[in-house]
């Protein structure tokens, strides 16, 4: 099993989100708000080049995105910083966020804020749901959580990039953070804030399995950084949560 150097079946995940996106932009509109298609805005392809830099010394063996716009660019410019050669780009739709219900009638970027700020927390009651009628936070953990296993699975690497979502990326470090625990994870979500363009890394301790089986299977899971925004590492001035900032309102 491919390992990082100096371990003995230890890989590395950067965790990252997309760079800025403006969700009332004319893409989405167009789209007839489908956030799916929403691209990144000028900020946030400086932020993600701003990562590609910090990560440019990084040897990537495999690059993850979710498949749409936005993480792909923020992908591509990732690896588009690599000094050595950049591993091709691949996509797992099961790392798409989750998918949102009706936000009901807004008026304003601020009504919409307040109905979002504290959505996250939520997530642990029983079939809690990302707004009304949205996709079930257990249902997306688990397949983000599955999709994450699979390739941990996968034979021939130690490093990879994955890019993927606020939500997403707060339900995988939720699984982490309580010993890689579907029952226990949704019960963290609400603590890990993900920035735009944000870097996490995580480690993962990978055994023969124990049922003799061919293959491996996590012992332990290690956090090694979270939310580690490049073009700003210290939070200078980024008094905003993710989403107060997105829609633009000051903090309460």
């Amino acid at each position: 099993m491919t390992a990082l150097p100096g371990t003995t079946g230890r890989r590395r995940i950067y965790l990252m989100r997309h760079g800025h996106v403006d969700y009332f932009g004319p893409e989405i509109r167009a789209a007839g708000g489908d956030p799916k298609v929403v691209p990144l805005t000028p900020l946030g392809q400086e932020q993600a080049k701003a990562a590609g830099q910090a990560l440019s010394h990084v040897a990537l063996d495999r690059a993850v995105c979710s498949g749409v716009p936005r993480t792909r660019q923020t992908a591509e410019y990732v690896l588009a910083a690599q000094q050595g050669k950049a591993p091709s780009l691949e996509v797992v739709g099961d790392l798409v966020e989750i998918h949102g219900g009706s936000f009901g009638e807004v008026k304003s970027r601020a009504e919409l804020a307040a109905r979002m700020a504290y959505h996250f927390d939520m997530a642990g009651e029983p079939g809690a749901t990302m707004l009304d009628g949205g996709e079930v936070f257990a249902e997306a953990l688990e397949r983000s959580v599955s999709a994450v296993k699979k390739l941990l699975a996968e034979p021939g690497w130690h490093t990879m990039l994955i890019t993927a979502h606020e939500g997403i990326n707060r339900l995988v470090l939720g699984w982490a953070a309580t010993g890689c625990s579907i029952e226990r994870a949704l019960t963290a979500v609400r603590s890990f804030e993900q920035d735009p363009a944000c870097i996490n890394v995580l480690d993962f301790d990978m055994v023969p399995a124990a049922d003799g089986s061919i293959g491996t299977e996590i012992e332990r899971a290690l956090i090694k950084s979270v939310n580690v925004t490049p073009y700003n590492y210290v939070k200078h001035g980024m008094n905003l949560t993710s989403l107060e900032s997105i829609f633009n309102i000051e903090a309460r």
